[in-house]
């Protein structure tokens, strides 16, 4: 059987893109994703079950037993069909060249960062762009080769980060992004005409895979770190957190609260006061009011937050 248009993904943003293609654009023809199986042995923020989609709209759903595609299920499944071209939305793997091959027109899928591919390689992109504190996010809609993010770049749109963006905002502005892309590439692909720039004087550099661990906050650090990490790593990824005694605060949203009062009196990470069940602890350079957590215990004022 031959499948014109087919879309890998495993999270909530993989069907909302499937729903944009497959209402606005064209048929899409196939879904790839995983077993609710793989996702116990991979660490999946945001993962949704793909399934529903035959349910909803008809369209054919292979679970993969493998996260990198390679269990024998999925091979065969790749040998005995025929696929034109794949956009990959939230699949965090490489997707090895024996399913590149398969595919007549290539396998496209995104990745951004503030400056230009090769530079801001690698893992969670969108999630390293907030913490470092960038302010803006070129997203490259680009082709698969066998590499992790290589510069075959098809097309580029660009968005802001604000101070007042947290990492599901900055989702939403990538996805309003990435559908303009997919747009073009379809319509391209329709005429025959996708052409890929392989040239860039940009340099290699790497983001690094990011854990649960790495959402440790250290409150002698600066309130903008501070807060650039919380909003960074917040819902539907496993947020911020600091412990109090023996109990784990998870700090799913704050904001700075104030650099110019003297609370010199209070050591970081202390908390000085709270208001409408609302935290403001002591940082190395201000204070950060905290919005929303999660703890087994109420945080009171005078505990330390470390």
């Amino acid at each position: 059987m031959k499948y014109n248009v087919v879309v890998f993904g495993v999270k909530d943003t993989s069907e909302n893109i499937v729903e944009f293609i497959n209402n606005t654009i064209c048929p899409v023809d196939l879904v790839i994703t995983i077993s609710p199986e793989v996702t116990k042995k991979n660490q999946v923020s945001g993962y949704k079950g793909l399934s529903i989609l035959t349910e909803k709209y008809g369209i054919p759903v292979h679970e993969a037993d493998s996260y990198f595609l390679t269990d024998e299920k999925t091979q065969k499944f790749l040998e005995e069909n025929e696929f034109d071209i794949g956009i990959s939305m939230g699949w965090q793997r490489l997707i090895p060249a024996s399913v590149l091959d398969r595919f007549k027109y290539g396998i496209y899928g995104f990745h951004g960062n503030c400056g230009y591919l090769p530079f801001g390689r690698g893992r969670s992109p969108l999630n390293w762009s907030i913490i470092l504190g960038d302010t803006r996010f070129n997203l490259n809609l680009f082709r698969y080769d066998e590499k992790a993010d290589s510069p075959n770049v098809f097309a580029t749109e660009m968005f802001s980060i604000t101070p007042h963006d947290d990492i599901r905002t900055a989702q939403y502005k990538n996805m309003i992004c990435s559908k303009s892309l997919i747009h073009k590439l379809l319509t391209a692909y329709k005429a025959g005409n996708i052409t890929i720039n392989t040239e860039s004087k940009d340099f290699d550099s790497w983001y690094n895979k990011r854990t649960a661990a790495d959402g440790k906050i250290d409150f002698h650090d600066r309130t903008r770190n501070i807060y650039n990490l919380i909003r960074g790593v917040a819902a539907p990824f496993p947020g911020a957190f600091a412990m109090l005694g023996d109990e784990k605060v998870t700090i799913w949203s704050a904001h700075p609260f104030d650099e110019m009062i003297d609370f010199s009196a209070y050591a970081p990470g202390e908390v000085i006061d709270i208001f409408d069940d609302r935290p403001i602890v002591r940082t190395v350079d201000g204070s950060l009011l905290i919005n929303s957590y999660e703890c087994a215990r109420p945080i009171h004022a005078g505990d330390i937050l470390c």
